[in-house]
C-alpha cells in the first residue's frame, strides 16, 4: 500500500517515487476539476522529499488569488471524493481530505501567504540540503516511535525544526 493512514496515528513510510506519479495523476484530476480558478497546484509535504521518511499521505498545496472567491472550488473538489474541513486551524487555508484510511490532503492559500509560502520553502530548502533530509528524517522516526499513536504531540515535536529550516531557507543558508 503506497499511500493511506488511520485517523490520528502516526506511521512512517520509506521515500518511494511512486508518490510522485500518484502526485501527477491527482494534480491532473484537479487540474480538471478547478484549473481555471487556481494559480498553481504543487507537491508539498515528506513525500515529495526524495530520500524523505514520510505518513503515507500526499499533500497537495493548491495557490489561488484570492482566499474568498477559491469558494468555487469547494464543490468540484468534493466531487473528486474530499472532504472539505474549513480552515482546520489555520487562517485562511481551504483544507479537504480523502480516503479512509487518509490517503490525500489539500491546502488551498492565496499566492504568497505565508502558509503557502512556507510549504513550498521547506520543500524546496530540504530537496537543496539532503544532509538536513537525513537529519529530519531521523526526528520524524523518534517521534513516531515515542508518540505512534498521538499526531499532535509528533506535529508539535517537529515544529523548532521546521521554523529553524524555514529561516536558514529564508536567509539563503
Amino acid at each position: 500500500m503506497m499511500l493511506g493512514l488511520e485517523t490520528g496515528m502516526v506511521r512512517l513510510m520509506s521515500y518511494t517515487p511512486e508518490w510522485v506519479r500518484l502526485f501527477e495523476e491527482e494534480k491532473s484530476y484537479l487540474q480538471a476539476a478547478v484549473g481555471k480558478y487556481v494559480l498553481d497546484i504543487q507537491h508539498v509535504g515528506s513525500t515529495s522529499i526524495p530520500g524523505m521518511l514520510a505518513k503515507p499521505i500526499l499533500d497537495i498545496a493548491i495557490a489561488v488569488q484570492n482566499f474568498e472567491e477559491a469558494s468555487v472550488c469547494i464543490q468540484p473538489i468534493e466531487q473528486l471524493g474530499y472532504e472539505y474541513k474549513g480552515e482546520n486551524g489555520i487562517p485562511r487555508r481551504r483544507f479537504f481530505v480523502k480516503g479512509n484510511p487518509r490517503t490525500h490532503h489539500i491546502h488551498i492559500n492565496e499566492m504568497g501567504s505565508r502558509d503557502w509560502n512556507n510549504q513550498i520553502d521547506f520543500r524546496d530548502y530540504l530537496i537543496q540540503h539532503p544532509e538536513t533530509v537525513g537529519e529530519y528524517a531521523e526526528l520524524k522516526l523518534a517521534l513516531a516511535q515515542r508518540y505512534p499513536t498521538d499526531r499532535q504531540s509528533y506535529l508539535d515535536g517537529k515544529a523548532p525544526f521546521i521554523e529553524r529550516v524555514l529561516q536558514l531557507a529564508r536567509s539563503g543558508g
